[in-house]
């Protein structure tokens, strides 16, 4: 992860120690599901964290179809609700034919959009749509070349971020994106230095780093935070892997974050300090992160609307912003 340290160094990237989820589940389904509605334990929650808190923001425009996007092929948990949302999986063959360059009659581009099949370019709605896709033709996204100097890793999170890179130096009207990268599911031969978690890590922060290096002064508009639905478990088992863990670390990046230090308490690593004897416990509700980007970045003060039944409160920040 040597790609975090200058941004660590330049006081931009905030680290949050043993956060996660008051919710003690080791299923995969119900963690991410409890992470994306901002409801651990609760699994009737209709909607999304992100959809509520862009809910809860009191805006001060008309918002564009881009305020709410999902790089993928479908908007994920964290953002349906209410606010319109849409997912583009490729911005090149995101046009108004539908598909790829060929012109089409516009009836059956709404067929290629609603198509539910994993290969529809866009999900959405009606006018929320059409509108996207006259914008995002007229920002052209086959001709875009990040910042100079700027490479992005050439693997499909690498490639999402570089499309939210775009998407928002477009001046698409974009507030809330959303990406996410997998393959961290390590039950055996995990390695260490070297190896498939090592690998995710060196993917994970060389992507993050080539997007604010890309997005240049705009990056002073931005918070970007990580999050993981386990941790790792504290030894290795019987196969060289860990996981299903319970506490993890959250990323803060962004050009108001008071960064180059860590934030949370640290739990030890004792048998007695460990969850259930195997994992690093959790010291900072997931929410309270989460909380404090919404209330400073987007202005949402209705947290309870946000986070219900959390009783997240500025009182509780960890103080990541300097706003």
């Amino acid at each position: 992860m040597t790609a975090f340290k200058p941004l660590y160094d330049k006081g931009h990237l905030a680290i949050v120690q043993a956060a996660g989820s008051p919710d003690t589940t080791r299923s995969h389904f119900d963690a991410q599901d409890y992470m994306e509605s901002g409801t651990p334990g609760v699994k009737v929650t209709a909607d999304g964290w992100l959809n509520r808190a862009l809910q809860a923001e009191i805006l001060t425009g008309k918002p564009t179809a881009f305020r709410a996007v999902a790089l993928g092929t479908q908007v994920p948990r964290t953002l349906q609700g209410k606010i319109p949302a849409i997912a583009v999986s490729n911005l090149a063959d995101f046009s108004v034919a539908g598909k790829g360059p060929q012109a089409s009659p516009i009836s059956n581009a709404f067929q290629a959009m609603y198509d539910e099949s994993t290969d529809a370019v866009l999900h959405g709605t009606g006018q929320e749509t059409f509108e996207a896709v006259k914008m995002l033709k007229s920002a052209d996204p086959a001709k875009y070349q990040p910042a100079a100097g700027v490479v992005y890793p050439n693997t499909a999170f690498g490639n999402s971020m570089k499309q939210v890179a775009q998407l928002m130096k477009a001046n698409l009207g974009v507030e809330a994106a959303f990406s996410d990268i997998g393959g961290w599911d390590t039950h055996q031969n995990q390695g260490n230095v070297n190896g498939q978690l090592a690998n995710r890590l060196k993917e994970f922060s060389e992507t993050i780093a080539a997007f604010w290096r890309d997005m240049g002064d705009d990056a002073e508009n931005v918070t970007l935070v990580t999050m993981s639905e386990f941790g790792r478990t504290a030894r290795q088992n019987g196969t060289g892997g860990t996981d299903h863990g319970h506490a993890n670390v959250m990323f803060v990046l962004g050009g108001r974050v008071k960064g180059g230090k860590v934030y949370g308490k640290w739990p030890g690593l004792a048998n007695e300090q460990l969850n259930e004897g195997r994992d690093l416990t959790v010291t900072t509700d997931f929410r309270r992160v989460l909380g404090e980007a919404t209330y400073k970045t987007l202005g949402a003060r209705n947290l309870e609307m946000v986070f219900p039944g959390a009783r997240v409160s500025p009182s509780e920040f960890l103080n990541l912003s300097q706003v």
